[in-house]
């Protein structure tokens, strides 16, 4: 009997599982612990972003190499072990009793997280035809709104059940349902449409010719490709631009609404939620969109509605504010990471897609790597959240015109 439904699309669902872990919860969590972890290990704002900062440090150095082992191992070995690093890194978290020891795990929360996270980005690339990959990458990446949205029902509870130690705790709990994500995508993953005997979803076996072709001539080897082409270079330095802005605003989103506005952790958390669940199919939206008007315009109207949802957070200093601007970026959270996956792919190709990705999200590694900390710093000597807030926005103001001269690549492959 002939199967109903493609493999593809049971792929696209462990990328979604795998963002819900990867980004979801070793690293989106971490907005909502921020405030409890303050007070529990009585850091302040500039090692709590220091401890942002190890994490996207971990996530930097193996995103880009995570990507070139994927191309080179596959997928499915490299984001299972990625994640099962990141589980037991995570419940160690909840041990922490001093600054090295936290950052230390945050750090190797970090190499997990971009070793599982940017192979899975590129899933959509391999088992889905160029005109349907903006749309199976979109849904990759509701995985991490899917994954915010729950830890911001999840931790709230947790840390109102078990008080002081609830931080620890909702570690430990998280952590452990990253490891038994883990075991689920090693057992149904696989690397390419070829292990399944398949062609990718929407494409033509008339194009069977030409794949293979392709196949021939861009090797999981040829890594050179990748960074010889300009087109990736710009690509980078537009994912930079997000890197550096979204960041502030996601890392200090729930201590700007309990710290310096007062609001309760419980009410925080509520919105958080409500960002998480909002963005859960906005990269299918902004996939969808790219598909249909190109990478560039796509992106650049990403940017400006991120930048829109960042100033209007930093002045509308009130709950329909915090309510427009937690609308506005749940809208368009993941927008720029499924976009620039999807053109990824469209430069190298299906087979070297997670080597390209790891190589743009160098550049967006590096962004995020600075904007905790200087976010931070900006928050201890304004004494406010407001000018880290400002200043995102203006960040992602630039990406939106840099975005408009990406250009098309040659060909697609």
């Amino acid at each position: 009997m002939e199967k109903k439904i493609h493999y593809g699309w049971i792929i696209i669902f462990m990328g979604l599982v795998t963002t819900v872990a990867a980004h979801g919860f070793g690293r989106m969590a971490y907005t909502i612990l921020l405030p409890a972890m303050k007070d529990g290990l009585n850091f302040d704002y500039t090692q709590l972003g220091l401890l942002g900062t190890g994490n996207f440090i971990g996530y930097l150095s193996m995103a880009i190499i995570g990507g070139f082992l994927a191309a080179r191992f596959g997928t499915r070995t490299i984001i299972s072990l990625a994640l099962l690093l990141m589980g037991i890194t995570m419940i160690l978290t909840g041990l922490a009793k001093s600054f090295g020891f936290a950052f230390s795990m945050r750090l190797l929360t970090g190499l997990g997280n971009g070793a599982a996270y940017v192979p899975a980005m590129a899933l959509g690339s391999a088992w889905f035809s160029i005109k349907k990959r903006g749309f199976a990458t979109g849904i990759v990446s509701g995985g991490i709104g899917l994954g915010t949205f729950l830890s911001g029902i999840i931790v709230p509870f947790l840390l109102t059940s078990y008080g002081a130690d609830g931080w620890r705790y909702s570690w430990y709990i998280l952590g452990t349902i990253v490891i038994v994500i883990a075991i689920i995508v090693f057992l149904f993953l696989r690397n390419q449409p070829e292990d399944k005997g398949l062609l990718p979803v929407g494409q033509e076996e008339k194009e069977k010719i030409q794949t293979s072709s392709s196949k021939n001539k861009v090797s999981s080897l040829d890594w050179k490709k990748v960074y010889r082409m300009k087109g990736m270079w710009y690509l980078g330095v537009v994912y930079f631009f997000y890197g550096l802005s979204y960041i502030i605003y996601m890392v200090f989103f729930a201590a700007y609404l309990v710290k310096e506005m007062g609001c309760t952790e419980a009410w925080a958390g509520g919105l958080w939620a409500m960002v998480g669940g909002l963005s859960i199919f906005c990269g299918v939206i902004w996939g969808s969109i790219s598909d249909r008007i190109g990478r560039g315009k796509g992106a650049a109207l990403a940017y400006l509605v991120l930048g829109v949802s960042y100033i209007v957070y930093a002045l509308v200093k009130s709950e329909a504010g915090f309510y427009l601007s937690a609308f506005l970026f749940g809208l368009t959270a993941w927008s720029i990471p499924t976009i620039m996956a999807a053109a990824a792919g469209d430069f190298v190709g299906p087979r070297l897609a997670p080597a390209g990705l790891g190589f743009i999200t160098l550049f967006f590694g590096i962004g995020q790597s600075i904007g905790p900390s200087l976010g931070g710093y900006l928050a201890d000597v304004s004494n406010s959240f407001t000018l880290p807030f400002l200043i995102a926005g203006g960040i992602s103001f630039v990406g939106m015109i840099f975005s408009f001269y990406i250009k098309k690549p040659l060909e697609n492959i």
